[in-house]
């Protein structure tokens, strides 16, 4: 079912970079990322599509190899895997943002700490995807490096 076809990344010329995320139950996630961030429903299923601010996140089920990728299983992460890839958002204003996710059930890792070169705190979504939000602050003052935090 097409939800909004308008908002469907399909570029005339170039490319668009999208994410693909292996999810357990596809109307939980879409749901996740359309109310915690704002997104816009573009598919509704068979993938999920969900525009985030000027990207989008395909959303499906696992499965086993096919003809395109075989030897390649698709699974959403288990508790406690190490994470390799994760998605980063960049906010104006994270405090506002932290507030507004926590009300709607985010679950954050910290509240957003200082790092120097920017703010950030880290949620997982309902298959444990990492995500990272952060506001950038010293960075756009020539602090590169990241402040060690205090014991």
């Amino acid at each position: 079912m097409v939800a909004d076809q308008d908002g469907f990344p399909a570029p005339e010329r170039g490319l668009v970079v999208t994410q693909f995320l292996t999810v357990r139950v596809v109307k939980v996630s879409r749901e996740f990322y359309a109310d915690i961030f704002g997104g816009r429903v573009v598919l509704e299923e068979n993938p999920a599509l969900v525009q985030v601010a000027n990207t989008w996140i395909i959303l499906n089920p696992g499965g086993g190899p096919t003809p395109d990728k075989p030897g390649v299983t698709l699974t959403a992460p288990e508790a406690g895997d190490p994470v390799s890839a994760f998605l980063n958002v960049r906010v104006a204003d994270i405090a506002a943002f932290y507030a507004e996710a926590r009300a709607k059930g985010a679950q954050f890792l910290t509240e957003p700490l200082d790092r120097g070169a920017e703010l950030r705190c880290y949620l997982r979504d309902p298959d444990g995807y990492l995500i990272e939000i952060g506001q950038v602050t010293g960075l756009l003052h020539g602090i590169t490096a990241e402040v060690s935090p205090r014991p």
